[in-house]
């Protein structure tokens, strides 16, 4: 997990405090939530349950309530505790903490002799820094994207090197067919990539743009369609292709890619304009 300072968490709560993250399986990836290991406690007891979304100020839970929990809830005055672990990197210690926090609504889900029931919760204080920085990082990218969707970043071996990348060498499948590729720019909304041959025919074609990770030998695959293209300089056999991502189909893995290079790239240029 990146190490944010005490204000930039601060100001990721202050600005998302109230955005609801739904764990869906591709979050569940992003964040390392085990979700084998969460947890309501009431009264000195815990009870597995499933977290349905979370923000910083409260959790939609899934849970088999029995008379017994129903019981302890009423007496401890809805007062409960959620427990939460991420294992957001495999080689880091697992990210475990509980937040206080009081069932402000509770509703039967399916069957009724099942006894699963919907527990909304709120939290009583401010939760622990940890979870703050968990769902910053994707509320923050999810807002990039649609905010700075257009802000391109041209790769040469700097940008390569921060965003994680083996290589500027990619590869663009375009109608079922792999070409290999150079990167020249990314952003969150499209890509423009150098290959050879001619390209006015793959003009409006499905394409996959697949970039390869420092991290893991899984590429990571983001679908589209060749927008336009544009001639290389010098190079008859060669040219720029413009590619426009599928915005709904765009990994959260790339956004928040994209969005901690912005975001490390803008803390720079602040420094740098105050003197720092």
């Amino acid at each position: 997990m990146a190490s944010f300072t005490t204000q930039k968490i601060n100001n990721l709560y202050a600005s998302y405090k109230q955005i609801e993250v739904t764990f869906n399986r591709e979050v569940i990836k992003n964040t390392g939530l085990q979700t084998r290991h969460i947890l309501l406690k009431c009264l000195g007891e815990a009870w597995p349950c499933v977290i349905y979304s979370s923000s910083m100020s409260g959790a939609k839970i899934l849970i088999n309530a029995k008379a017994k929990l129903i019981e302890k809830i009423k007496k401890s005055n809805n007062l409960v505790s959620l427990h939460y672990k991420f294992l957001p990197n495999p080689d880091e210690e697992p990210i475990i903490f509980f937040v206080a926090a009081r069932v402000a609504g509770l509703s039967p889900y399916g069957e009724a002799e099942q006894n699963n029931f919907f527990l909304t919760l709120t939290f009583t204080q401010r939760p622990p820094d940890d979870l703050i920085e968990i769902l910053g990082i994707l509320l923050e990218a999810t807002a990039n994207a649609k905010q700075r969707k257009e802000e391109r970043i041209l790769i040469n071996n700097d940008t390569q090197r921060s965003l994680g990348l083996k290589s500027k060498e990619a590869y663009c499948e375009i109608q079922g067919v792999p070409r290999k590729c150079i990167i020249r720019d990314l952003s969150f909304s499209g890509a423009k990539v150098i290959i050879m041959g001619v390209a006015k025919f793959l003009i409006d074609k499905e394409a996959k743009l697949k970039l390869f990770l420092e991290e893991t030998s899984e590429p990571l695959v983001l679908t589209g369609k060749v927008l336009r293209f544009e001639e290389v300089e010098g190079r008859k056999e060669l040219a720029a292709i413009a590619l426009q991502f599928h915005e709904e189909q765009v990994p959260m893995q790339y956004k928040i890619r994209l969005s901690s290079f912005l975001g490390t790239r803008l803390s720079k240029q602040q420094s740098s304009s105050t003197g720092e």
